[in-house]
């Protein structure tokens, strides 16, 4: 095969995409569709609490219109990452889409399920044989961490993807995933070079984003050739790749301008060029996969660390705004003299933007130039009821707090809610972000075959 066309519908599974972009990318008769189901970008709850940050009924279109003319077509579905943490509760969520989408579309999917999620007895294993070490400013792994995690996963690379195509499949579903792999796997199947692969896989996993103007929601085409790979988007007159777009998409999420690790190796991108073709396309050369002398997976588990409620507010009166940072520890000291320890630990934080609330003691604007503030009252504490006490002492503290200078009585804040604060519930932290290297003796990545039909 000279060249394969792997097509990218969007950034994330349930993020959508338009029917006309996806019916061009169509009619170019791509050899898989393939997408990321998922990521660890909206934080450790979504694992740790075992559901999706993606909508289901969103995610049934995407998924809906994808399988209907991969079906068509005689072509796979490649889904990575699913149900958004890829632990086997997002998976399972995922598969009990795809049974539906059988049932109701009248289809039967040979379809590849491929977990994710570890033991915690194969990760206390690991960590006596010495084979876990932390990722960058991550503090060594214990015991006591594995125990507090509610559930592991390891982000797969290619070999279960290989695995699965060894067989007739018509949609592959897998847990969590090394991002470029779902786009790499069939262009490496048939022979094609992994560097380049792997390297076209991390363009195409965020679809149209490495287009300008760039949009998670679009879809991009991929075509890798014997020593070359080109990406264009799939809507010529809203967007277009460039070679600043995609190298600065090539380096999305990555400390190293020059390699990229994965499971199992490193792209080397020392003598990657990148070409601009036409208007559109970019052609990229050059990079290379290097095996790494020692296989090693990330690890990533959530624990849950307590419980949370919040307080929205807005404040106008430019007689507080210039003392706002007073009137916070003011209204922290009073929580600590009320309550003193009586409620145990609690963390008691009060974001404030228009001033620092995006990047806190780290913003170099010092001088507050606005009328008007937002207030985040946030409550992390061991139960829930204490999260409620605390936040709720505050929010009334602050609301009628006497500053200097004050002219009204009758309340500093507005609220937009009622009721003005929210339950949220559980808080989860990275408990795990660690490497495990493997052992050769466990089948970390098992595929299931299972057969969807109308009947399921």
């Amino acid at each position: 095969m000279r060249e394969m066309r792997v097509l990218s519908p969007t950034a994330i599974l349930g993020y959508g995409f338009p029917m006309a972009s996806f019916e061009a990318g169509m009619a170019l008769k791509p050899h898989c569709i393939a997408v990321d189901g998922g990521s660890t970008d909206p934080g450790p709850y979504y694992l740790g609490e075992g559901v999706s940050f993606t909508d289901r009924n969103a995610v049934k279109r995407d998924l809906t219109i994808m399988i209907t003319a991969a079906k068509k077509a005689g072509i796979p579905v490649l889904v990575g990452t699913c149900g958004g943490s890829g632990a086997d509760s997002h998976l399972n969520w995922c598969v009990d889409i795809v049974e539906e989408i059988a049932r109701t579309e009248k289809l039967q999917l040979n379809t590849a399920i491929i977990s994710a999620e570890i033991p915690k007895e194969v990760v206390r294993i690991a960590l006596a044989e010495g084979r876990i070490s932390p990722l960058t400013a991550v503090p060594d792994l214990t015991e006591e961490a594995i125990d507090s995690t509610t559930r592991i996963v390891a982000q797969m690379g290619l070999e279960p993807f290989l695995k699965a195509l060894e067989e007739p499949v018509d949609v592959i579903l897998a847990g969590r995933t090394y991002d470029p792999a779902v786009f790499a796997a069939l262009p490496v199947k048939k022979g094609f070079k992994p560097g380049l692969a792997l390297h076209m896989g991390k363009i195409l996993e965020c679809a149209c984003i490495a287009s300008t103007p760039g949009s998670g929601s679009d879809c991009m085409m991929g075509i890798i050739g014997s020593d070359y790979f080109k990406v264009f988007p799939l809507d010529h007159k809203a967007r277009k790749c460039t070679t600043l777009s995609v190298a600065a998409h090539t380096l999305y999420e990555k400390s190293n301008p020059y390699l990229l690790p994965g499971p199992g190796g490193i792209i080397d991108l020392n003598d990657t060029k990148f070409t601009q073709l036409d208007d559109y396309t970019v052609k990229v050369s050059g990079s290379t996969f290097k095996p790494s002398e020692v296989y090693t997976v990330k690890l990533e588990g959530a624990s849950c660390v307590g419980y949370r409620t919040v307080s929205i507010a807005g404040a106008r009166d430019p007689i507080m705004i210039d003392q706002i940072d007073a009137i916070i520890a003011a209204v922290k000291g009073r929580v600590k003299q009320n309550f003193g320890d009586t409620l145990g630990e609690y963390r008691l934080d009060i974001k404030v933007y228009g001033k620092n609330g995006v990047m806190g003691d780290l913003e170099p604007i010092k001088e507050i130039n606005t009328h008007e503030l937002g207030i985040v009252i946030d409550v992390v504490a061991a139960e829930q009821s204490i999260a409620n006490t605390v936040c709720s002492f505050a929010r009334s503290s602050m609301l009628h707090y006497g500053y200097e200078g004050r002219i009204s009585t009758a309340g500093n804040l507005a609220f937009p809610y009622s009721p003005s604060d929210f339950k949220a519930g559980p808080v989860y932290e990275f408990s795990i972000y660690h490497l495990m290297q493997l052992d050769e003796d466990y089948p970390l990545f098992e595929v299931q075959r299972r057969l969807l039909t109308e009947e399921a």
